[in-house]
């Protein structure tokens, strides 16, 4: 067990997630006011748009226009997905979108098959071909990524070893085309975690590669997010990713309603009651995640967005003395 980090560092990915998950469509104008609320929190990073075709994901079909109305602000770095050049190319015209490379394998070929149509074989070229396309536009490839890597629907329970496996093939892929990966992702997509797998695994990784800083993206689906987050914290692991409120969801995942990241008004209030910084205002954190259940126009899974942070009962108490 590590020590606990004394910074964490949120990836927001709630506007991207929660928007393609929603039933209906969210309008443009409301999806650009969650970002601009969230570029109010002390994030650093917020997932703005999926650049990915509207057939695939209807609820981005206006990925282009969501770009061009929010408001950028200096020292956030704003992201988007996509899954091929055109997508690429698209983030890359916006002008505000900060492109960053990633890679990204998959622990379960059911799961990748039902994802992206391809074998393991299939999407171990594909980022071959995703390195090339990186350099062509000259994109740093910063990240990379293993989806399902605690368990899988449709797969079952995923080997420590295969984990193991993918990972030294995203570094081969590196060492081949000459660059490093700074930052591994471990993907709980289909929410299997739990605080004994994550230690198992985090643990095996740190044991095999000790110079790997490791991102958990973890979903919330059987109510183990936040432990799994602690748990994660306790292995030393300082890089979330998170959703507002909860949004969001896993299309793919086999799940009725599976619910969204780990969410983020929750991370930053645990994380501000164990002395841990993460440089986020909760309160309008807070702020925002009601705003994310207005405008989507049901109820989402945050809890803390309701039951409101500790600070403020103790400044009230202290202010009444």
């Amino acid at each position: 067990m590590s020590d606990l980090p004394k910074f964490v560092r949120i990836n927001e990915e709630g506007p991207r997630e929660g928007f393609q998950f929603e039933q209906r469509l969210i309008p443009t104008e409301r999806k650009i006011a969650l970002i601009d609320s969230l570029s109010k929190t002390g994030l650093k990073q917020i997932q703005v748009a999926s650049f990915v075709p509207p057939k695939n994901v209807p609820g981005w079909a206006d990925a282009d226009e969501v770009v061009k109305g929010f408001n950028r602000c200096p020292g956030i770095s704003y992201t988007g997905i996509w899954l091929n050049e055109k997508g690429l190319r698209r983030a890359l015209a916006s002008g505000k979108v900060d492109v960053k490379g990633s890679l990204s394998l998959t622990a379960s070929e059911p799961f990748l098959q039902l994802n992206q149509n391809r074998t393991f074989k299939q999407n171990l070229e594909a980022q071959h071909a995703m390195v090339t396309l990186f350099k062509d536009h000259n994109v740093p490839i910063e990240r990379a990524s293993i989806m399902a890597a605690f368990g899988c629907n449709f797969a079952g329970d995923v080997p420590i070893s295969l984990v193991l496996e993918l990972i030294q093939q995203i570094l081969d892929i590196g060492a081949q085309h000459e660059f490093a990966v700074n930052v591994l992702s471990l993907g709980d997509t289909m929410a299997w975690a739990t605080p004994a797998s994550i230690r198992r695994v985090v643990g095996a990784v740190r044991t095999k590669y000790p110079d790997l800083e490791i991102a958990l993206h973890l979903h919330d689906t059987r109510g183990m997010g936040i432990a799994n987050v602690y748990a994660g914290l306790e292995m030393g692991v300082s890089i979330f990713d998170a959703s507002v409120a909860g949004l969001g969801g896993c299309p793919f995942a086999g799940h009725r309603g599976a619910a969204g990241n780990v969410c983020t008004e929750d991370l930053v209030f645990m994380c501000e009651e164990m002395g841990i910084d993460t440089g986020i205002n909760l309160e309008r954190l807070i702020e925002s995640a009601l705003l994310a259940e207005e405008i989507v126009g049901h109820p989402l899974p945050g809890h803390v967005m309701h039951g409101g942070s500790l600070r403020r009962i103790r400044d009230k108490i202290l202010t009444a003395m």
